[in-house]
């Protein structure tokens, strides 16, 4: 059964010190943390675990899919996705085989988001140049939502070696692609590419207003509306958001100043005081939680998926869990509260089985080699 609005958490794998304790935790630490994460989330009933993409310390998720692959062996429901997964500097080949590997794994429970990465000196280790980011991006997809759809795919790009006659596999689960967001924060080009597709926009405003946000997917909206995909309340739209709770509200500032204040993640910047007031950062009790995520309506319309920065700035592993069982205790408010007054025409959060539906239903998409594929003849058994 689908939800009109996926909740759920994502982690950007960043290893930091606890500024409590002094104490920094290992990889190996981490790497078990976000499935023990990812397991609470489920266990809450949430519906989305996501994970990002580095490959450059102080982070430690530089394969995603092998991550989501283990924890889709060890839970039953909860959508994997990443948050994100680099189209710039992996190959379009190789997303297309490992995602749809994951597909079929986690039996449909998992779908992607796409960017660019803002981290330049990634881009020379895997062959590239941020300076083109934009249209790796650009080029990369076009050639990824090919390989998902055609088989004996010829290609010629600015950016890898041709291919021709090229059939990624394993193909995609019932011949339904992963369902593919755009992730991006300020770039136009990015709304506009998600909206060419027909795919899912998700804005991380976690660090950016709410009037910023509005802007992009509005921009996101019209286009989705002009390329024919539906009506402008009609895009699909996921938001990034980010919170610290406890019962009572000043034991949550109490508890989390310390880790925002000297977490490099937040740059050293402006107070607290004044990054709540203009992010959607959210430090309190659940009902203020619940108030705040609820209001993200009236700046950007009904949406699909609400994801929260979970695990980042040092917060000890015990902690996480103890913000899952409270964003557990407030989630079916929130249900209610993304439901109440929804128009009965905008989509609910797409899944592998809504998906497969609107297809028609599933179908085998197995690509079978001919029976001797050095000389293109039958063979024959005595």
């Amino acid at each position: 059964m689908s939800n009109p609005v996926q909740i759920g958490v994502f982690s950007v794998s960043d290893i930091t010190t606890d500024p409590t304790t002094d104490r920094t935790p290992s990889e190996h630490e981490r790497i078990k943390a976000s499935v023990a994460i990812a397991k609470k989330a489920e266990d809450v009933g949430l519906d989305v675990f996501a994970i990002g993409e580095h490959h450059n310390p102080p982070f430690f998720s530089s394969s995603p899919t092998t991550t989501l692959s283990y924890i889709a062996a060890q839970t039953e429901r909860i959508i994997l996705s990443t948050a994100t997964t680099l189209i710039t500097t992996n190959d379009p080949v190789k997303i297309a085989e490992d995602f749809a590997m994951l597909q079929h794994l986690a039996d449909g429970r998992a779908d992607l988001m796409l960017g660019r990465g803002n981290t330049g000196p990634v881009y020379p280790w895997f062959g590239q140049d941020i300076r083109n980011g934009i249209n790796l991006a650009i080029e990369n997809y076009a050639l990824l939502h090919r390989l998902w759809r055609e088989t004996d795919v010829d290609w010629d790009g600015r950016f890898r070696t041709p291919l021709a006659g090229f059939t990624s596999t394993p193909r995609p689960l019932d011949d339904v692609p992963p369902f593919v967001w755009h992730g991006s924060i300020r770039s136009p080009e990015i709304a506009e590419q998600a909206a060419y597709y027909g795919d899912g926009f998700f804005h991380n405003n976690i660090f950016w207003t709410m009037s910023h946000t509005r802007q992009m997917i509005d921009l996101y909206r019209r286009r989705y509306e002009h390329y024919g995909h539906g009506a402008y309340h009609q895009a699909i739209v996921g938001l990034g958001g980010q919170f610290f709770m406890r019962p009572n509200s000043q034991d949550a500032w109490r508890e989390f100043r310390p880790y925002f204040d000297k977490a490099p993640v937040y740059g050293h910047g402006p107070s607290m005081e004044e990054f709540t007031s203009a992010t959607p950062l959210t430090v309190g009790s659940p009902q203020q939680v619940l108030e705040r995520t609820l209001g993200f309506r009236e700046a950007v319309g009904d949406y699909q998926r609400q994801l929260f920065l979970i695990d980042h700035a040092g917060l000890p592993l015990k902690t996480v869990l103890e913000q899952l069982d409270l964003l557990g205790e407030i989630l079916p408010a929130m249900r209610a509260g993304f439901a109440e007054g929804r128009p009965t025409d905008v989509p609910d959060a797409p899944t592998h089985p809504s998906r497969v539906a609107a297809a028609g239903g599933p179908r085998d998409s197995t690509r079978y080699a001919e029976p001797d594929a050095v000389t293109g003849r039958a063979v024959e058994y005595n």
